[in-house]
């Protein structure tokens, strides 16, 4: 090995991460996802001599550097350390594909000459099964892997209901490990069968689409508000006054307009109303029987909105543990503090749903109570007074909702937990539900977190055959059908809040409509979860090494 193909080598790692990279926003060139692994696979498979696993890791952490850093670069609105800490971390997944790719899978290693079939889905399934992984550990983070792009390519990304959206990245890595394999052998035998599987997807995509959209359903009319409320890190900079006005006007400013000049309703009236995470300020307690109470600024606001007729009401907001004095009710002392959506009607009812998934260093943050030094630490990156952990929630009900007069299930998320798939399906139940989510991404700033944030949770639409909605600060808020689809069911306008720009970065508020089916589709992934790619994943390894073990010859040789 000369020093020159070293440099090669490193190259086309750094040069292979960038244009991963490059698929994501904020450039979302979308396409390169189809070429950005084959200089990686090149690099990782021309690798000779001994300590391949070592070398693979560290072609495959040097690729994953460089995607991540530019991917995750948004992370610096909060933490400069983070934004590099992250990466770094991240990029670790990278590498263990890259111990596979060179040591165990490299189909030209003496030793091994699998069939380029065989070796491009070992490669896929392993590819996918590390990501799954990074979605699973420390809680996990499953934004942005390949699959994700096919987000506005309906056709592809249909077969998220099988595997989940991981599944699709297994495809990707499939498609390019057949071109690198077929390029070097100078043949195009497995072309067909690349062809056959792509083509095959592309059937599946077209029979679930009219599937879906032929399906019998009720409609959904929502409202989303959102006031793009300016922040730092997590500190809100409007006043709680401020704030509240702002969903008292931008509410009542929509709703007056699906209003005759007599009062009458628009046929166009919403039956829900959408606000994002913590969007009043005022805090709720609840006791343990149930009952509740809530700040007076929240009255009030409720009730100004409530004056404009009915509706129900979803919106992010604080909840804390309460108990009775007599007839009072009381903040608990040494009590928990939960990060809530709450739906409220206008004949009081009131549910709340605690968020399960705390964000990590945001929400909660790993042994800063006892270790003092984490704490200054924290606080000098986010800028902010550290004030406790939250508690995360334990319930996996699904929430009760109207939808003109009947009742349907919510899949209640709060922030990230719409990019936690493994959680939402497990409040999947028989009969019409509509996963729902407040989200607050204004942390980041006019960053491509935000985009890249819905990008990843739109696929809980199809991987679940539910229709979402999403309320955000800064956005993006919308509505998604269960095929993954932004278009309004009867106009075909996109139904994503934006401003004239386009720009989702805007004060103002959205009247959706969702058709929700009566009897959702069947979904592999909502039936079995991770475990279908998990066993793709450990098959492919078993297979590489089986093969590596019982297939004599060079690559060489092969040709």
């Amino acid at each position: 090995m000369t020093k020159g193909s070293w440099w090669m080598r490193i190259a086309a790692a750094v040069v292979g991460g960038l244009l991963v990279a490059g698929a994501f926003p904020p450039l979302d060139f979308t396409w390169l996802v189809w070429i950005g692994m084959m200089p990686v696979l090149w690099a990782l498979w021309s690798l000779e001599g001994t300590h391949l696993g070592r070398k693979g890791f560290g072609i495959g952490y040097l690729a994953g550097l460089a995607a991540c850093l530019v991917q995750f670069n948004w992370v610096a609105s909060v933490s400069w350390l983070g934004a590099i800490l992250l990466p770094m971390y991240l990029a670790v997944y990278w590498g263990l594909f890259g111990i596979f790719a060179a040591k165990i899978g490299n189909p030209w290693k003496p030793g091994n000459t699998a069939h380029l079939v065989k070796t491009a889905f070992c490669h896929g399934a392993v590819w996918a099964g590390c990501e799954l992984l990074r979605g699973w550990v420390i809680t996990g983070i499953g934004w942005n892997v390949l699959g994700t792009t096919f987000h506005d390519t309906p056709v592809m990304a249909q077969a998220a209901d099988i595997f989940g959206v991981a599944g699709l990245s297994m495809v990707l890595v499939f498609f390019q490990a057949m071109l690198v394999q077929a390029a070097a052998r100078r043949s195009w035998q497995g072309i067909r069968v690349m062809v056959r599987v792509l083509a095959l997807l592309a059937l599946y995509g077209i029979f679930r689409i009219h599937h879906e959209n032929k399906a019998e359903s009720l409609k959904l009319k929502t409202l989303l508000v959102q006031l793009n409320i300016p922040q730092d890190a997590g500190h809100m900079l409007w006043t709680d006054l401020e704030t509240h006005q702002g969903y008292e006007d931008e509410t009542l400013k929509a709703l007056d307009a699906l209003k005759s000049p007599e009062g009458r309703f628009s046929p166009d009236w919403p039956d829900w109303v959408m606000w994002p995470e913590c969007a009043l300020t005022g805090r709720i307690l609840r006791a343990p029987d149930g009952d509740w109470g809530t700040a007076q600024i929240n009255q009030d606001t409720l009730a100004q909105v409530y004056s404009a007729g009915p509706f129900s009401l979803i919106y992010g907001v604080v909840e804390l543990d309460g108990e009775k004095h007599g007839d009072q009710l009381a903040l608990k002392d040494k009590g928990n503090t939960y990060n809530s959506l709450a739906v409220a009607t206008p004949d009081n009812d009131l549910q709340t749903y605690r968020k399960r998934h705390l964000v990590i260093f945001g929400e909660t943050v790993p042994l800063i109570d006892s270790v003092p030094f984490l704490r200054k630490i924290y606080e000098q990156q986010a800028g902010a007074e550290y004030y406790g952990s939250m508690t995360p929630g334990d319930s996996l009900e699904p929430l009760t909702l109207q939808v003109g007069g009947r009742e349907i299930g919510g899949i209640p998320t709060v922030c990230f937990e719409d990019s936690v798939p493994r959680l939402t399906r497990k409040f999947v139940r028989p009969g019409p539900q509509v996963i729902v989510n407040v989200t607050n991404d204004g942390w980041f700033k006019e960053s491509a977190a935000a985009e890249q944030h819905f990008q990843y949770a739109r696929f809980r639409a199809i991987e679940l055959r539910r229709p979402m909605l999403r309320s955000a600060n800064s956005g993006v808020s919308a509505a998604i059908d269960t095929t993954g689809s932004t278009k309004h069911p009867v106009t075909g306008k996109t139904q994503i809040l934006t401003d004239e720009n386009g720009s989702h970065f805007t004060r103002g508020s959205l009247l959706t409509e969702l058709k929700v089916p009566l009897n959702p589709s069947f979904s592999l992934y909502a039936a079995i979860g991770d475990w279908g790619l998990i066993g793709l994943a450990l098959l492919g390894l078993f297979m590489a090494i089986f093969t590596k073990k019982t297939e004599p010859g060079t690559f060489q040789e092969s040709r």
